[in-house]
């Protein structure tokens, strides 16, 4: 493989990965903080049933977490896929991946 296409796969992978960080990252922030801090009045009319609390209380204290914890096991698909398209998951036998360094 030639340097330079070898080059442009590296970018789209960096690319790629990096789109997924800002989006994942943004909708952590808007849960936490939107929910959380900047929306908990409007929230906070709402009460989640058998429970008695309030959902703007509930998001400050356990829903972003919930969320951040989902977002792992997304990112961690997504990374995944991203690595078997190209090449280099860990269920690839090294000779038969794309064989560059990233």
């Amino acid at each position: 493989m030639s340097d330079s296409k070898e080059k442009s796969i590296r970018d789209l992978y960096w690319k790629t990965n990096l789109r997924y960080l800002v989006v994942l990252l943004s909708i952590w922030f808007v849960v936490s903080y939107g929910c959380g801090i900047l929306f908990v009045d409007q929230l906070d009319k709402i009460r989640i049933p058998g429970t008695g609390f309030k959902l703007g209380f509930w998001f400050a204290q356990q829903g972003s977490i919930y969320v951040f914890v989902g977002l792992i096991f997304v990112y961690v698909r997504l990374m995944n896929n991203l690595d078997h398209k190209h090449g280099l998951s860990e269920d690839v036998e090294p000779d038969e991946g794309k064989n560059f360094q990233i």
